[in-house]
């Protein structure tokens, strides 16, 4: 894990006088395991693989508690409910594109939709805090092939 998301928390578990408890660490060390987006039941899963005990109340507060501090971003997939992004703190700009046909997430940055989101918020009077670009498609491979490896392996994933 990053140091830098330990010395984040750290700092903001200080300021708001909450304490350090091993079921938080479990947590946190599960949601930033990884770069995939996740929901909170999917955090809990991955953090009671580590520590059986670790409760559902105890994620939805902690996902809160990274949220307020900045080391997880909430983002909208279209999936009508939240998911949390763990690659906000490396990459504060990116931006992500849903396949509407196997739900694969891809992030991307790019300087000239950095570039635009700046032009156009100025240009209507207001000053960027957050950007954040949300772009549905249809996987070329699936309407060339007729086939998407990965519609195959998501499929095979919900079945197990």
């Amino acid at each position: 894990m990053d140091p830098r998301v330990k010395e984040r928390l750290e700092a903001h578990l200080s300021t708001t006088g909450l304490r350090r408890t091993k079921q938080r660490e479990v947590i946190v060390e599960a949601a930033f395991a990884t770069d995939d987006h996740f929901n909170a039941e999917e955090l809990l899963e991955k953090a009671r693989k580590l520590d059986r005990t670790v409760s559902r109340a105890t994620v939805y507060r902690t996902l809160q508690l990274l949220v307020d501090c900045k080391l997880l971003r909430e983002v909208d997939l279209g999936r009508d409910q939240t998911f949390y992004d763990p690659n906000f703190l490396d990459k504060p700009e990116h931006n992500h594109l849903i396949c509407l046909d196997c739900d694969r997430v891809v992030e991307f940055e790019d300087e000239h939709s950095a570039m635009l989101h700046d032009c156009i918020t100025r240009r209507l009077g207001f000053q960027p805090q957050m950007k954040a670009m949300r772009i549905e498609a249809h996987c070329d491979e699936l309407a060339r092939t007729g086939q998407c490896k990965h519609k195959s392996e998501r499929a095979l994933a919900l079945a197990q």
